[in-house]
């Protein structure tokens, strides 16, 4: 008999785990709650991306990233693009920078150069023993600041880590946000001494190959092809259904879809799908909902994430000449509303456009909504007087603008996190059942790819 999968969760790693699992036979629905399938992967008509915007061409041994191995599966390669501007900025001390080098998300290694960047402390001495002990997890920001100094995290460790996560280097977690290092922290004795052999270890940057990528036309291409694929299988996607309620149902589950709440009596909760596995590629607090009644225990370790909601402001302009950088990063006490740019018409040959320049501008940080509950007009505004202020020119009014918001976007991984996600699991042991996507494993397209087949795996396995 053919068993069934509901996947809650139509984002890419929803989408992931349904390609896997239909490969290997499964008979797979997957239920999303929004309209759309992508998650926070977004094109616009135009071609124009709302959310993530690029992805990482391979996995720190050297191989192909698991975007790039979905991309090839696909038969999209010959739309695939690369950037053509050189690296970022980094706006520090009224100046707009070069990104410093040598170092891993803003950790220096010893041949990192800062001048006018940030002075660094001279603690980092060899103290007999590795810098982390063994299974030890601590902020980036804690780490770095006993080693670096202050400087070294609020002007270069902080805006990096801002970009991925929206967060503060204070409040994430070494083991989940640098792996790599944090397992080199653990065997060396000294912070730059750890960057080094991580640098010198990862196979993601230094082959001279392009590092990143995107698809012509947008990344919502890729959800469109594998969302093709997947309906060429059989898999049916139901979007605009919510999943209410988790219920043990013999050795399987009832999935409850629908309007109706989730402590709503049996009779009046929805409709009801039966499946025999479930995967839960959705964030963290509907996945501690539905976990609630079924697992509570698990349910309380994956409902501890926080997220941090960001503001993204799209303008086009005529008349106005960019820096070739891709973009630029600003700290956050740097006084920009802003917390980063990115040239979409410089970085990316495709977003050319003649006359005129496209570009987005970021906000948004973890425990600070102060700007995100502006009005999109006003955001706009700052927006436009930050990057006069960075290009050392006011700006005019833009031909175009668009603000999108993303509640709850980005994950905040704790200290501690990896190993409260490892006991989430552990506690759904004997259950039919697996977590997958950015709440547990990691944010990137990549990321959430690995999540989503290795969910998938486990299933199959089970």
């Amino acid at each position: 008999m053919t068993r069934h999968a509901v996947v809650v969760g139509g984002g890419i790693a929803g989408l992931a785990a349904a390609l896997r699992l239909s490969a290997a036979g499964v008979r797979v629905t997957v239920v999303e709650q929004a309209d759309r399938l992508g998650g926070k992967i977004h094109t616009r008509a135009d071609g124009v991306d709302t959310g993530a915007e690029q992805f990482l061409m391979r996995d720190p041994v050297g191989g192909p990233s698991a975007a790039m191995r979905l991309v090839e599966e696909l038969a999209l390669t010959g739309r695939l693009v690369h950037p053509v501007a050189g690296g970022a900025g980094l706006w520090v001390g009224g100046t707009l920078r070069p990104m410093p080098t040598g170092h891993v998300m803003g950790v220096p290694g010893p041949q990192t150069v800062l001048d006018g960047v940030a002075k660094v402390a001279d603690h980092d001495t060899d103290r007999g023993t590795p810098v982390l002990a063994p299974g030890e997890d601590r902020s980036v920001g804690a780490v770095v600041r006993e080693r670096a100094g202050d400087e070294v995290v609020d002007h270069l460790v902080d805006p990096l880590l801002g970009g991925v996560y929206a967060g503060s280097a204070d409040g994430l977690s070494l083991a989940a946000t640098m792996p790599a290092l944090h397992r080199m922290l653990g065997e060396e004795h000294t912070l730059r001494g750890a960057v080094a052999r991580t640098t010198a270890a990862s196979r993601a940057h230094g082959s001279g190959a392009p590092v990143f990528g995107t698809l012509a036309g947008g990344l919502s291409g890729l959800i469109d092809a594998v969302a093709a694929e997947l309906r060429s299988r059989g898999v049916e996607i139901r979007t605009g259904l919510p999943v209410r309620r988790l219920e043990r149902d013999g050795t399987g589950w009832a999935v409850y879809v629908g309007a109706a709440a989730p402590d709503a009596p049996a009779s009046v909760r929805g409709p009801r799908l039966s499946c025999d596995h479930v995967v839960l590629a959705c964030p963290a607090r509907p996945a501690s909902r539905l976990l609630a009644q079924v697992a509570p225990d698990a349910a309380a370790l994956v409902g501890a994430l926080d997220y941090a909601s960001i503001g993204l402001v799209t303008l086009e302009l005529t008349g106005v000449e960019l820096p070739a950088l891709s973009g630029f990063l600003v700290p956050a006490d740097q006084g920009l509303t802003i917390k980063a740019a990115t040239f979409f018409s410089t970085k990316w040959a495709h977003h050319a456009r003649p006359g005129g320049v496209l570009l987005r501008a970021s906000v948004g940080r973890h425990g600070d909504p102060a700007a995100l509950q502006r009005p999109d007009a006003e955001l706009v505004r700052a927006a436009l007087a930050d990057l006069g202020t960075v290009l050392g020119h006011p700006l005019p009014a833009p031909a175009a603008a668009t603000v999108t918001r993303w509640g709850g976007g980005l994950p905040q991984y704790a200290p501690g996190h990896v190993d409260r996600v490892a006991g989430a699991r552990e506690l759904l042991g004997g259950l039919p059942l697996a977590l997958a996507g950015a709440a547990f494993d990691g944010v990137g397209i990549p990321a959430c790819v690995n999540s989503a087949e290795q969910a998938a795996d486990r299933i199959l396995e089970g």
